[in-house]
Order: structure tokens, then sequence, then C-alpha cells
């Protein structure tokens, strides 16, 4: 993500939009609802322009599939809702634009776009919004890049909060865990060489959850890789 250390630490969010009590006129922020806006971007249904500003690379590889967003009525479809990851950045143009502070933004992929609104009204269109756990199918992935003495993993196919604090890698030759640093987005990064051993993770969450992944690696990956665990938040 390069200069996205503006980022706050959640890089990995599920929502759920609802538009049925904006068709109606109705701004409401009960129940745990917000209000915000939303566009869509990129060509329908191409993994292609889906990728994002958080690393990753096809968000069909690694778990999200087409219904992504960059976050910061006649057009309405009622009681139409949407499940999105947030994996990209709605950059600011300091100029009053929608992805300004203090407003709420939803830059969505177009699938997921006219999953609420009718197409051929496109436009920014007000959506309610809030965060709920993601539920994932399958184990949480880890995919290494990097070179011998620097090495980076990206981590995604994360549910629960979906939103990873912290890691910790441990090689089989060590007995101890070692902690590694958000290089940027879903990517994590270790100055250790773990070359030819088997590696395992620990992954705190920031509601406090914490699982180990032991020897989800093992000893003969390559850099490129992805490996999926057996394990998962809920």
């Amino acid at each position: 993500m390069g200069p996205l250390v503006i980022f706050p630490s959640s890089f990995l969010w599920c929502l759920l939009f609802i538009l049925s009590a904006i068709e109606n006129g109705i701004h409401v922020q009960a129940n745990g609802w917000l209000n915000a806006h939303a566009t869509f971007y990129g060509a329908n249904q191409s993994p292609a322009t889906l990728g994002g500003a958080c690393g990753y690379d096809d968000t069909f590889h690694a778990g999200f599939g087409i219904n992504t967003a960059a976050v910061d009525p006649k057009w309405c479809l009622r009681r139409r809702s949407v499940t999105v990851t947030a994996t990209n950045f709605c950059p600011p143009n300091n100029h009053g634009g929608w992805c300004d502070p203090p407003r709420q933004h939803f830059d969505m992929s177009m699938p997921a776009f006219f999953g609420i609104a009718r197409q051929g009204n496109e436009g920014i269109v007000p959506v309610l919004y809030r965060r709920v756990a993601c539920k994932r199918r399958g184990g949480v992935r880890f995919t290494l890049r990097g070179q011998t003495n620097f090495n980076t993993v990206m981590i995604s196919n994360v549910g629960g909060s979906g939103d990873v604090k912290a890691v910790w890698i441990r090689g089989s030759r060590s007995r101890t865990w070692s902690p590694i640093h958000r290089n940027w987005g879903a990517n994590w990064q270790s100055s250790i060489d773990l070359r030819n051993q088997r590696l395992s993770f620990r992954l705190s969450l920031v509601d406090g959850k914490t699982l180990e992944f032991l020897n989800v690696v093992p000893s003969s990956w390559r850099f490129g890789q992805t490996f999926s665990s057996l394990n998962q938040f809920s």
C-alpha cells in the first residue's frame, strides 16, 4: 500500500449495507446503523480491477470474491443488502470530495453496488452500514513473498472480526515465537531467514481472540506460494 501508513489498524473489515430506510428519505442512526454514501468502480466481474491498496492482488485468490469496497430514491432496490470486505482505500482529495473526512463513503465493486442499486441509475447513493463479523470458507491463508533475510507474509481469509492486530512467527528450529511487524496492508514483515523450516504463526485480532497455526507451512516452501490452514476465527 505504499504511503498507506495513514491507515488505521483495520485492514480487513466486513460491512453490511442496507438501504430500506434511505428509500423513504429517513436518515437514522439506530441499532448500530450509520449513514454513508456509495459509488462503484471497476469493470464487472474483473479481478484485475479489485486488488486495491491492502495488498490483495487478486481478491478471488484471497477469498473475498467480487464483494469488495474502498472505504472511508428510485436508484435503490427495496430491502436489499450486501456484505462486502474493505480491501482498498478511498483517497481524499482535500477539496470536499466524497472520500474526504468527515464523510463516510464506500467505493464498491460494480457487482456489489448493483446488489443494492438499480443499474441505469448509477451515481452516488445514500446507504446505511454497520460492521459485522467476517464469515469465511476454509482456513486463514498465508502467502509468502520476499528473499533470504527480508520476507513478507500476506495474511488473508481471516474470519471473526477480520482485523489482525499482531502476528508472531516460529520456525521449526526455534522454540520461541518472534513478533513480525506490519509492512503495509495485509502484509507482515520479518527479517529472519526461515528457509528450509516448517513455519507456524500466531495471530491476535483487535477483539483479543488469538489462534495458533502450527506447521501450516512445510519446510519445502518457496516464495510466492500460498498455504491454507485448517483453523479459522469465529
